[in-house]
Parts: structure tokens; sequence; C-alpha cells
């Protein structure tokens, strides 16, 4: 699953959170950007088989204590959210 990261504050109502500088900074982003990190759409592939990922080591990754919660929402929350598969 790939959630979108963007420059552009999302509404109240969407699933999103601003992403910290630290992990800004971990993950390999622009830590002079303030960015936001959307949970209520996706797009999902299988690694291994995609059109759409480079076989390129990650630039980084963010912390688990910042992203596990988010991930256990993105879970109870996932039947009411989009999903866009990249799988052919």
């Amino acid at each position: 699953m790939f959630f979108p990261i963007t420059t552009k504050q999302p509404d109240k109502a969407r699933f999103a959170t601003e992403i910290p500088s630290i992990e800004k900074r971990r993950a390999g982003l622009d830590a002079d950007l303030r960015l936001w990190i959307i949970l209520d759409e996706f797009n999902s592939d299988v690694i291994g088989r995609s059109f759409y990922l480079e076989p390129e080591p990650p630039l980084g990754r963010f912390s688990k204590a910042f992203f596990l919660p988010l991930l256990r929402e993105f879970v109870a929350r996932r039947k009411s959210l989009i999903e866009i598969s990249r799988f052919r």
C-alpha cells in the first residue's frame, strides 16, 4: 500500500496527519516543507511485479512510534477508504 504525501494542507475532514520534522528527515523528505500523509486514499500494488516501483533502496522510512498508530487507525477504517489498485 502506498499513501500520498502532499504539501497542500488537507481539509480537516480528511484522515491525514502532518509529518513532523524528525520523521521527514528519517524518511529522506524535505524537512523545510510542511508535508502531510493522506491515509483515506491509497494505492495498492504487488512488490516484485510492480510496473511503478524501481528496484532501488528506499530513501528512508518513518519510525514505528510515528507510523504504527496511524496504521492501526487505517486498519480500523479501511473498509470506508478509497483504494486504487495498481496491480496488473
